[in-house]
């Protein structure tokens, strides 16, 4: 379901076609006009991009003539944030949106595109840079749910956060760095739901903006839960208190 594209000429008329890519690859140490065009415009859209060595793009264009550079373009389009926010504000519905604050294993974001699917989650936000892409084996994980739910990609989360505040739109962090159980947390408000990444949660940054947190139970020895699972549990404690109105 991933689009590649491959050669400097290639790509640059990709992106100046707007075309969404998820990822470009560049050999080390690459050089010329063409290239500095390519990295301008890189620059210009943030685009994320690995430099590696010949071999690995070798293996992205199958041995064909990549001229040092490999991009992979994403199967779904990405949408507006504000125009969305725009949209699900004229619905006669409580909004809810998720933001994912660096989840970068694609099997856990396409669960969660899933989770969010079969909640009637209005949108999910990812950052430009740090998050897992949405290529075939995140749409694979999600089931299909990827074609389903609307996503927006942001240069950066906290801008999100309060473009969503400005819409009176609650923002209330998955976190254990609280007291507060999801059980004791009114949802029934327009609101957007922060889970963080893998290995950290969600950033101390990010904690500090927020409107309120909310954490699981946890009664065994580990820890914490899969992000794709504690999401899952969120989302669902969402709906039954939004179904109970």
């Amino acid at each position: 379901m991933n689009t590649t594209v491959f050669g400097l000429r290639a790509i640059i008329e990709a992106i100046q076609s707007g075309s969404t890519i998820n990822k470009i690859y560049l050999q080390k140490g690459l050089r010329g006009k063409l290239f500095f065009k390519l990295e301008s415009l890189i620059k210009q859209n943030r685009i994320a991009t690995s430099f590696v060595p010949i071999e690995k793009l070798d293996r992205l264009s199958k041995n064909k003539n990549h001229q040092g550079a490999v991009a992979q373009i994403s199967p779904v389009e990405f949408y507006d944030l504000e125009q969305l926010i725009d949209q699900i504000q004229n619905k006669d519905k409580t909004p809810l949106f998720l933001i994912l604050d660096q989840v970068s294993d694609v099997r856990n974001f396409g669960a969660i595109i899933r989770n969010a699917e079969c909640t009637g989650v209005d949108g999910i936000i990812i950052q430009q840079s740090g998050s897992a892409p949405v290529n075939a084996e995140t749409i694979k994980t999600s089931a299909g749910a990827a074609f389903k739910v609307s996503i927006c990609r942001v240069n950066h989360i906290k801008d999100a956060i309060y473009i969503l505040k400005a819409s009176n739109i609650s923002i209330i962090a998955a976190t254990e760095k609280t007291d507060n159980l999801i059980y004791d947390v009114d949802f029934n408000i327009p609101l957007a739901i922060v889970m963080g990444s893998e290995h950290k949660g969600v950033s101390s940054s990010i904690l500090k903006i927020v409107d309120n947190r909310a954490k699981l139970p946890l009664l065994g020895d580990i820890d914490s839960l899969n992000v794709s699972v504690a999401c899952g549990v969120f989302l669902y404690e969402i709906i039954r208190q939004r179904l109970k109105k």
